[in-house]
């Protein structure tokens, strides 16, 4: 018989097969019993949805997919023009930014982006630049990751915020020239560095140290905690266990500057019981240059989420739980249950590192910060501990995993919660003794700019990097379906992670943050400024959905934030 008729007659009964399978004996999928077979391209094509919808149509939840590719470009180096118009111009209601006729050369624009948090404090911190990296926790992201962001804000001269898991070993990767007296070090035989260096020859450097790793620690469910150096052909890890008097009295200058984040769950400063540890978070405070507690995050108004799968034992052993269990934080920071408690306990922490301490918040409405910042006015009228910057999120910040209900439902938009933190602090009297910071939905320098117009001090971005870093936004970030991040950047998947391209995506987060700050630079040569500190609310107009020009601001806002506060207060007058 001929070998083409075979094996169209294999095919054919595999088909009947299943055809048997879908009609007659499974019963999960009902779509399945009257379509048998040809059913399953609905599944297929669901499966398709999510990483190829970018591809497809406008882009709605980023406004354009002009500013996506402008992400893209930028991190990558390349020329951000576009040709005849935008592809998708920015739909209305927007922001305009002033120009004037007397336009700057872009070399006239001062250099200096620094922002200067906790003036008051021993230690203030002075920043290289007036963007960061958004909170992103080691966990939430891979290892490799978190390692490539490090390079890249190293290189860049920006903060980058280690999230709510805390200072990881990976945030140590740029710190080669240590004092072993508080790091652990592990070294290969003679034998085991010969096969490193034979693999070197073979294979890529990743590769090569993967192996040397392996062959090192065998079956140590612990050695992702340990990273290598190229100085010594060792690895290395932080020794927690190390007395305080060990640990450097500086910030290493081969580090990034570091912002450590605190949670709910006190990642990284509690102790197994889960109680805060002073120890501890002065002996991460030795790496870091000011501490940002995080009370609420605008995508999730409960505690952080980090499903068991994602909860190795290198995650476990830096955040002091059990392995491959669900690490749910608690929704109520255990020391804020008053804004007295709270501000008592960033006095603690102030006192222990003597750098700024600040809090990161949701906005509603003006109840949310009006009892914030009359505890604030007291304080500074008594001498009291209060906290250096507050760091507001707006309600359509991105997280790697958050209920839905609560995403676009919860908060304000970043715009509108930035005027009112601004407005109120600046009614009490108090805004010059706290600095603001702002994130959510930021991607371009245009967004940077009317963020900073509106009363930012400080920008995090977290989208925008992880773009660079090399996210394609498929939306498999949390990890709790049967797929996960396709590019190892927001995953602790083993195949998945360890074949993400560190060193080329920390040149693309470096990238990013620099045309940033060079288009940036273009935008206020031609507002006509010469320092990016010069930039107020008076630079800004607004075209409503009816192409209606509003160029006062305080006008606009109060129409759109603040109708039901000038009814109280008209009410109790």
């Amino acid at each position: 018989m001929e070998t083409w008729i075979i094996v169209l007659l294999a095919i054919s009964i595999i088909i009947f097969a299943w055809y048997i399978h879908d009609k007659y004996v499974q019963r999960k999928h009902q779509i399945l019993v009257n379509y048998p077979i040809i059913g399953r391209l609905r599944f297929v094509f669901q499966e398709f949805r999510e990483p190829f919808r970018q591809y497809f149509g406008d882009e709605k939840f980023y406004e354009s997919m002009d500013k996506l590719d402008w992400v893209y470009n930028a991190s990558r180096d390349k020329p951000n023009y576009s040709s005849f118009s935008p592809s998708q111009p920015l739909p209305k209601p927007k922001f305009m930014l002033r120009h004037t006729n007397i336009v700057l050369n872009d070399d006239e624009v001062e250099n200096d982006f620094s922002v200067t948090f906790g003036k008051n404090q021993k230690k203030p911190f002075i920043t290289k630049s007036i963007i960061g990296r958004g909170p992103m926790s080691d966990g939430s992201i891979s290892p490799e990751g978190t390692r490539a962001f490090v390079y890249g804000a190293q290189m860049g001269g920006f903060p980058i915020n280690s999230g709510e898991g805390g200072l990881t070993s990976n945030f140590f990767v740029t710190h080669n020239d240590y004092d072993k007296s508080y790091m652990k070090e592990v070294s290969g035989s003679s034998f085991q560095y010969k096969i490193f260096k034979l693999a070197k020859i073979f294979f890529n450097e990743p590769v090569a140290i993967d192996l040397y790793r392996k062959i090192i620690f065998r079956k140590d469910n612990q050695a992702d905690t340990y990273i290598f150096n190229k100085k010594n052909n060792s690895f290395y890890r932080l020794n927690w266990d190390a007395d305080l008097e060990h640990f450097p009295k500086e910030v290493p200058s081969d580090m990034p500057d570091v912002i450590l984040q605190i949670s709910s769950g006190l990642y990284g400063v509690r102790t197994k019981e889960g109680k805060f540890d002073i120890e501890r978070y002065k002996k991460q405070m030795s790496f870091c240059k000011m501490t940002e507690i995080k009370i609420a995050q605008g995508a999730k108004q409960t505690g952080g989420k980090l499903i068991a799968k994602k909860v190795t034992p290198s995650i476990a052993y830096y955040r002091n739980i059990e392995a491959y269990k669900d690490a749910f934080s608690p929704n109520r920071f255990p020391y804020a249950n008053t804004n007295e408690e709270l501000f008592d306990f960033i006095g603690e922490l102030q006192e222990a590192s003597r750098k700024p301490v600040g809090i990161k918040i949701v906005i509603s409405d003006h109840n949310n910060i009006v009892p914030i910042a009359k505890e604030i006015k007291r304080r500074v009228d008594l001498g009291l501990p209060y906290p250096d910057y507050i760091s507001i999120d707006g309600g359509s910040g991105g997280t790697g995993t958050a209920p839905l209900e609560m995403m676009e439902r919860i908060g304000m938009d970043i715009r509108d919660a930035l005027y009112l933190v601004d407005k109120v602090l600046k009614d009490y009297g108090v805004r010059e003794h706290v600095k603001i910071s702002a994130s959510g939905k930021i991607l371009t320098p245009d967004d940077v700019i009317i963020i900073l117009c509106l009363g930012a001090d400080f920008v995090q971005i977290a989208r925008g990097f992880m773009m660079s870093a090399g996210c394609i936004r498929a939306r498999y970030c949390s990890g709790s379906g049967t797929h996960q991040c396709p590019v190892g950047l927001a995953t602790q998947d083993i195949k998945k992670r360890k074949h993400y391209f560190v060193k080329k995506h920390s040149e693309f987060v470096k990238n990013y943050h620099n045309n940033i700050i060079k288009s940036m630079k273009s935008l206020l040569a031609v507002m006509g400024l010469k320092n990016v500190k010069e930039l107020n609310i008076e630079k800004l107009i607004f075209l409503d959905i009816d192409s209606i020009i509003h160029d006062d601001m305080h006008e606009l806002f109060e129409r759109r934030i603040l109708k039901k506060k000038k009814k109280e207060d008209e009410n109790a007058s």
